[in-house]
């Protein structure tokens, strides 16, 4: 009977379950609800997100665990630690700013974005991905991979009659169906070399395993890692990236750089670390190298980004998500070679949190800005500071800290974080390639910040009012996102030490 489970936790696992259940109840009001009164439902995905969000400080006293097995109750599939808390609040509170950044799309869309199945499946993809790190074992977590992605293919191809955007999902869903199956064929072999599924006894035995399943289980162990290698668009399975951003809708695109990067690196960081620590003198290395790889590709597409080209701006964007996914895979790759591999995640976690915030915060001023101009070059950008002088600090300000450079206080400090826990790890060769892309992304970030605080080239008079009167029209949802990832950067900035503190004690 050791295969029953204990009585659910419902505490533990109200976040993600929250999110569930206002997704379904987003798509029975949808059948119910006049065609007027859709806005509504985006409403009630984003009071769900908050409640979901604020569900997160109860857990706060102590680890909760559930669906553990009766004989043995310290193995369990759902775990509420201090890891799972970080990665639910970075996925929980970015699906809320997205959600707000959603609203407006939606009203300016035409209604070639429908309105009930938009929300039905933002807010399925957010309870997975919220699920994903308190997974335990490992068909949890493929089950919660899959219920956060898949949603996410249709949100990319769901604007009708739009070309561009079919394409990016084709992409994507091709892209992530072969990461899929190679995580599953991995995650097969794990199982039958092991006997279970579950992370914690995966460890232990997998260092015990007969001689002639050796290369079996070895076989899954690089399997799992490049299916998780896909996830994080990492070099060189990176290639999806800048076409599904450009053909998604704003909003989605950047959800998929923030919390489907949370996804990703959360699943590698369970695999890695929790299930297959023995391994760490195969993974660690192999992980070393993809980082070099990735900031390094990353950021030199970036840089080659022309800023008259349509879309330019959320290509620069997805370029240097790429790049600032390697920079996020250094602490991963440094834990395999620390005795204190909780220390090395908990940079990667402070990173990603900083990194959530301000990334989140300039795709809100690229929707502002995209408002007015439907091309979202970098170009657009020009003079913005004469037009709108706080929307354009809020952007140099988000952009600096990306870069790592004061006054963006928090984006230094995430970077000298990741840098020390190379450094720490006698990775000196990677912090050197790391410090040298810093620079490179120098380049683009303060070329951008540049443009805004130049003198506006002369527009014809119509399209400047055009573009005053779409400022004038500054919707209050977008305001809300702008105010809040701009309270956030200023205040991180203002005591970065506390993310560190919060992100590197008891976090397994």
């Amino acid at each position: 009977m050791s295969s029953l489970v204990q009585s659910v936790d419902w505490l533990a696992v109200a976040p993600p379950t929250v999110a569930a259940v206002v997704g379904l109840v987003v798509l029975v009001a949808d059948l119910f609800v006049a065609e007027s009164r859709k806005p509504l439902l985006g409403w009630i995905a984003v009071a769900g997100l908050a409640a979901s969000t604020l569900l997160l400080l109860p857990l706060l006293d102590a680890d909760r665990s559930t669906f553990c097995l009766v004989g043995d109750t310290e193995v369990c599939s759902y775990t509420a630690d201090r890891f799972t808390l970080v990665i639910q609040l970075l996925v929980l509170g970015g699906a809320l700013l997205c959600a707000l950044l959603s609203v407006t799309a939606l009203k300016d869309s035409g209604k070639r974005l429908p309105e009930g199945e938009y929300w039905f499946l933002f807010l399925s993809s957010a309870a997975g991905a919220a699920l994903l790190p308190a997974s335990r074992d490992l068909a949890t977590l493929v089950v919660a991979l899959e219920v956060a992605s898949l949603p996410a293919f249709a949100l990319v191809g769901l604007r009708h009659g739009d070309r561009r955007s079919s394409e990016a999902a084709l992409k994507f869903f091709l892209s992530s169906v072969t990461a899929t199956a190679v995580s599953l064929l991995g995650i097969s072999f794990v199982y039958a070399a092991t006997g279970t599924l579950h992370l914690t006894r995966v460890a232990e035995r997998i260092q015990h395993v007969d001689g002639q399943l050796q290369t079996l289980a070895q076989t899954g162990v690089v399997l799992t890692l490049v299916g998780f290698a896909f996830k994080t668009a990492a070099v060189p399975f990176h290639f999806w990236v800048p076409d599904t951003y450009v053909g998604a809708p704003l909003p989605v695109a950047a959800y998929l750089s923030v919390i489907g990067k949370a996804v990703g690196f959360s699943g590698l960081i369970l695999v890695t670390v929790v299930a297959l620590p023995s391994y760490a003198d195969a993974w660690a290395p192999a992980l070393a190298v993809l980082a070099a790889l990735t900031m390094t590709v990353g950021n030199v597409g970036a840089l080659r980004q022309q800023s008259t080209r349509a879309y330019s701006a959320v290509r620069l964007l997805a370029w240097s998500s790429v790049g600032q996914a390697g920079y996020l895979l250094v602490p991963i790759a440094a834990a395999g070679y620390s005795d204190d591999p909780e220390k090395q995640i908990g940079s990667t976690l402070a990173y990603a949190l900083m990194y959530g915030a301000v990334n989140l915060g300039a795709f809100a001023v690229a929707a502002l800005v995209g408002r007015a101009h439907r091309l979202i070059r970098v170009a657009d950008y020009r003079g913005l500071y004469a037009a709108s002088p706080l929307t354009a600090l809020l952007m140099g300000f988000f952009l600096l800290c990306l870069a790592g450079l004061p006054p963006g206080v928090i984006g230094l400090f995430a970077k000298v974080t990741v840098f020390a826990a190379a450094v720490d790890a006698g990775l000196g060769w990677l912090a050197v390639v790391m410090a040298v892309n810093v620079v490179i992304a120098l380049v683009y970030y303060l070329r951008w910040t540049a443009l805004l605080f130049r003198a506006p080239e002369t527009a014809p008079e119509g399209a400047a009012t055009a573009d005053a009167a779409a400022a004038r029209r500054l919707p209050a949802p977008l305001t809300a996102a702008l105010a809040l990832t701009g309270v956030l950067g200023i205040a991180l900035s203002g005591a970065p030490q506390l993310v560190l503190r919060f992100t590197a004690t008891g976090l397994f």
